[in-house]
């Protein structure tokens, strides 16, 4: 049979490109695709609300099954929260601690009361000195520390402008901000009531949208401070803790405000937290690296991706705006989006109950059994116990601060601690 070279007309050349398979290009990202990569974005701040003749009440616990918290999802005080962080998070793009200390906004008296406020709380540690029990797990004298703060309370809302008949509401939150005086442990629950405690200033009109960033790189890093004595003095268990598998043992605010500051930073690059010299020499004008400079000093064996893998995987993003894109999902997604979480904030005239949430579950449960009620989280279904975390939220572990630090005690730190296949 002639072939199609033998057929073609003396001298051309055949066409043959019917013949060759179709190129196909890879698949591009589209839209929807990258919009859900995208950062979510800052909902619009509400303004002040006025609160003439305004009659306030104590905030209780309100969330007590999946229906309570789908209905505080869509409430516009998630959304309030959601607003008040993300724009502190905005407000310190690109600026430094030392920048903030060194600015008129520093020198505000709303401020310096509240920084010392914080040092006051910082003295009672020291008035109230851990019981020696040789035991990694929580001190009960953290108890006696929280009894002490109770007593301040009044004066401290005071100092700071609230009114009388305000200070009920308000001292739950700074109350609870320090930890959990019954299973004397403490998470990123608590964290975030330190600031639904500012959240609360703020509505009513004490804290200045001008004052911002004096309150995410002054105040609140004084406050990580405050944190980080007393998880070291009482050993605080770390509440619902993953282990290893979590982003941190007790903060989450830290690495979100602190991604914030290192957006577009010249030479400053997520895998720089593997670099001991930019660490040191930075950790004290970025709240990222400071975090992870305590984190790194707290642990017992070296190296962020034993300790710490999930760190150690977020060091290999590109950029930091990743990593605060990142960071803000996973805000909303496993503080406020988590019922373990969720189910213990606290719900008053300033920060309201979503329409058809339970009624008070402290009157209904008792203050230490809001938990035993059967909640499913992660698809598996559990009954909270009152002095530690179910299985599916965490697993109940000592403080890895009253490890180290009861082994130093009895003269068993041999400090860090390299593993033999690292």
């Amino acid at each position: 049979m002639p072939s199609a070279l033998s057929m073609s007309p003396p001298g051309s050349i055949p066409d043959l490109s019917h013949k060759l398979p179709k190129l196909i290009p890879r698949r591009r990202p589209q839209r929807d695709d990258l919009d859900a990569n995208a950062a979510p974005a800052t909902p619009a701040l509400p303004s002040v609300p006025h609160l003439h003749a305004h009659t306030y009440s104590r905030p209780s616990r309100r969330i007590l099954s999946e229906r309570d918290h789908g209905n505080f999802l869509s409430s516009p005080t998630h959304d309030l929260i959601v607003s008040f962080v993300f724009t502190l998070s905005d407000s310190i793009r690109q600026v430094k601690v030392s920048g903030v200390a060194k600015s008129p906004v520093a020198q505000e008296p709303i401020v310096r009361t509240l920084l010392e406020v914080l040092d006051e709380a910082g003295a009672l540690v020291k008035d109230c000195p851990a019981l020696d029990t040789g035991s990694r797990f929580g001190n009960p004298a953290f108890r006696t520390f929280l009894e002490a703060v109770d007593q301040k309370l009044a004066a401290w809302h005071s100092r700071l402008g609230v009114p009388k008949a305000a200070v009920e509401e308000l001292s739950p939150y700074i109350a609870n901000a320090f930890g959990n005086g019954s299973r004397i442990d403490y998470g990123s629950g608590h964290e975030l009531n330190f600031i639904l405690w500012l959240l609360c200033l703020r509505q009513l009109d004490l804290l200045p949208d001008s004052i911002f960033p004096a309150l995410t790189l002054l105040v609140f890093p004084r406050y990580l401070t405050l944190m980080r004595d007393i998880q070291s003095t009482y050993y605080l268990e770390p509440a619902g803790s993953h282990g290893v598998w979590g982003l941190d043992d007790y903060q989450f605010l830290p690495f979100l405000f602190g991604a914030s500051q290192l957006i577009d930073h010249p030479h400053i690059r997520p895998l720089s937290i593997h670099n001991p010299m930019i660490v040191e020499e930075c950790s004290g004008d970025y709240i990222y690296l400071d975090q992870i400079a305590w984190v790194n000093a707290t642990k017992t064996v070296q190296g962020l991706r034993w300790h710490s893998p999930m760190l150690d995987d977020i060091s290999a993003a590109k950029s930091w705006s990743k990593v605060e894109a990142g960071m803000r999902r996973m805000f909303l997604k496993e503080v406020l989006g988590k019922l373990p979480v969720a189910q213990h904030f606290m719900f008053g005239t300033l920060l309201r109950a979503a329409e058809g949430m339970s009624a008070d579950a402290e009157k209904d449960v008792g203050e230490e059994d809001v938990g035993e009620v059967e909640v499913t989280v992660d698809g598996m279904k559990h009954k909270h116990s009152a002095n530690s975390w179910g299985d599916c939220c965490g697993i109940k572990v000592p403080s890895a601060v009253g490890a180290r630090l009861e082994a130093r005690k009895h003269g068993e730190d041999p400090g860090l601690r390299r593993l033999p296949f690292d």
